[in-house]
């Protein structure tokens, strides 16, 4: 099995809401052009995927854009708790 490589100068690990034992590891490889997701556990690797740079745009506007309507929802919930 080969070694684990260290994160890239800009990369970061994120932890799964299951538990410590997954995570998912964002690595920016710009002399490569990409950036590469991978899916952790146990410290073993169990699957990568590479978007290239030209694309991470239109998967941060996907990601707001969620984010965008889970504050929404959470909103009207809120004022629908608060008129009753």
């Amino acid at each position: 099995m080969p070694a684990v490589r260290p994160l890239p100068e800009t990369g970061s690990i994120f932890l799964d809401a299951r538990g410590g034992d997954r995570a998912l590891r964002v690595s920016w490889h710009q002399e490569s052009g990409l950036v590469v997701l991978s899916l952790w556990r146990d410290n073993v690797c169990a699957g990568s995927f590479r978007l290239g740079i030209d694309e991470v745009p239109e998967l941060i506007e996907m990601l707001r854009a969620g984010l965008v309507r889970s504050y929404e929802q959470a909103r009207d919930r809120l004022g629908a708790v608060e008129s009753a």
